[in-house]
């Protein structure tokens, strides 16, 4: 599956009874009866009420009721609520997990056709209603609810296909739009639906197939699909580079390591801020040395959703015009304990010149990161984000719901928050102390790989920022969200695709930048 190739989503203004479509799905806020859709509770012979009545249904967030339309003047099959929950509480976030909650019941149901009404929700940056936005967040989780993981399975259990998607738009009414800006909005979120898809079918592939290698190949190919230039760097441009930090990391693999470097450059803009993204790209995460336990170790092969995350933001950037330079940059190795394996107590030399003693093999992912942010300013970045599942700690002090972010200054931390919360990737403020930077301390080289169990993410952050120049530079520790334990309503369990959509809509924001 590639953006170019998907279905686009539709958009009417026909009344209800006029959508055809096998399945017809109303979002129900708690404070509602029959009355509030009276033709649509009567085209159902008065099941929807008689639901609402016995407490079937009771239209908490992401309950679900489905009868048959009995009304021979209707042309859906199926009518379904989707529990909304209260009105007031009802924003942009939660229209998009009820859009992919609702598109999740069509496919198990195996409706060739769905249609959605759109229920305004409220953005919470300002308290009002938001029409476009609520549709971009529909058009997302229709396209979210796309994703299968079962690729590999000889006997599939899920359904074929995905069924045809229209949303039902009422003009004029519940802050809603006129046709053509609504299939503008929606088609935004088909796009970003469709790279957070891809990121996440990355992010699933299994290690043996998904090497450094592929993974460039793979990445750059994406991202070459919507005009993004790539380089890729392989071991030998990294080593007359002075990448020791990269290198140092992949010595204990048979596989080599490579380096992604995109850029997207709209015409005539030769000015003004360059937006570097920088992801980690670990194919596949032993620990090496400090060798993980063997419980959950498969999982590791989601260690470079960061690195997805920046390839297929860069796809979602350049399609969708973004006004700015972006620089992505994806450092890619396996971490493996091979016999020519970096050891605890080496020290490995970046390409900044700083020296790193290695206290722990199993924190590669901020030594390559460290290469990856130098080689970002070097291609000119003004302003940084780095995505990675970097700690275990940011799990314990955040749990799976919720990413990390650190950064400096305020106002840059302030600013990729802001985008990240309207993107459906929530974040939280870490703190980033300068007695942070103590632990890190070391007795043979300018500092060391880790600081301990104590305020391990923020001891992460403190390593990368030794590596950003000073430069405006945010950090989202997605190791709690890359990767979804147990299914959810609008998730189900696997690769989450997360900051995709946030690392793309940054791009647009450029105007609101600190300095």
């Amino acid at each position: 599956m590639t953006p170019s190739t998907s279905v686009p989503i539709a958009c009417t203004t026909a009344a209800l009874a006029d959508i055809d479509a096998d399945l017809l799905l109303v979002p129900w806020f708690e404070d509602e009866g029959p009355e509030a859709f009276g033709d649509l509770d009567r085209a159902t012979g008065g099941e929807v009420g008689r639901a609402l009545a016995s407490k079937e249904f009771t239209a908490r967030p992401f309950d679900l009721f489905v009868t048959r339309v009995t009304d021979a003047r209707w042309k859906a099959g199926r009518l379904g609520v989707c529990g909304a929950g209260r009105r007031e509480r009802y924003d942009i976030s939660l229209a998009r997990h009820i859009a992919a909650a609702a598109g999740l019941a069509a496919r198990q149901r195996r409706a060739g056709h769905m249609a959605f009404l759109l229920r305004t929700g409220i953005e919470s940056s300002t308290g009002r209603p938001d029409a476009l936005g609520t549709l971009q967040a529909v058009g997302e989780g229709l396209t979210l609810a796309e994703f299968d993981s079962g690729s590999y399975k000889t006997e599939r259990t899920s359904p074929d296909g995905v069924p045809r998607w229209t949303i039902a738009v009422r003009e004029g009414t519940d802050g809603s739009v006129a046709l053509p800006a609504a299939e503008a909005a929606v088609a935004r979120g088909r796009l970003l639906g469709d790279c957070s898809n891809l990121a996440r079918n990355l992010s699933n592939e299994p290690g043996n197939t998904l090497t450094p290698r592929e993974f460039a190949g793979r990445a750059g190919a994406i991202a070459a699909s919507g005009g993004v230039g790539v380089d890729v760097l392989d071991e030998r441009q990294m080593e007359a580079l002075g990448m020791g930090l990269i290198l140092g990391v992949a010595r204990g693999s048979s596989e080599p390591p490579r380096l992604l470097a995109f850029r997207h450059e709209p015409p005539g803009v030769t000015t003004g801020p360059v937006l570097g993204l920088v992801g980690k790209g670990v194919t596949f995460d032993s620990g090496g040395i400090s060798i993980k336990p063997a419980e959950g170790m498969e999982r590791m092969k989601d260690d470079m959703a960061g690195g997805a995350a920046v390839a297929c933001a860069m796809l979602a950037i350049a399609r969708l015009g973004a006004p700015i330079r972006v620089i992505g940059v994806v450092p890619t190795v396996e971490n493996m304990p091979g016999g020519r394996a970096v050891r605890p107590g080496d020290v490995l030399r970046s390409a900044e010149g700083k020296t790193v003693e290695v206290i722990n093999t199993d924190a590669e992912g901020r030594l390559i990161l460290g290469d990856g942010l130098w080689y970002a300013r070097r291609l000119g970045a003004t302003h940084l984000v780095d995505v990675a599942t970097l700690t275990g700690a940011i799990v314990v002090a955040l749990g799976k719901l919720t990413s990390g972010i650190f950064g400096t200054p305020e106002g840059w931390v302030d600013q990729v928050r802001r985008v990240a919360n309207r993107a459906g990737d929530r974040v939280w403020p870490m703190p980033l102390f300068d007695e942070y930077r103590e632990l890190l301390n070391s007795d043979i080289a300018d500092f060391a790989n880790t600081g301990g169990r104590p305020a391990g993410a923020a001891t992460a952050a403190m390593f990368l920022k030794e590596f950003t120049g000073g430069l405006p530079w945010a950090h989202l520790d997605i190791a709690g969200t890359a990767w979804a334990e147990e299914g959810k309503p609008y998730l189900p369990k696997g690769p989450s695709g997360v900051a995709v959509r946030t690392l793309a809509e940054l791009a647009f924001t450029s105007e609101s930048w600190p300095t």
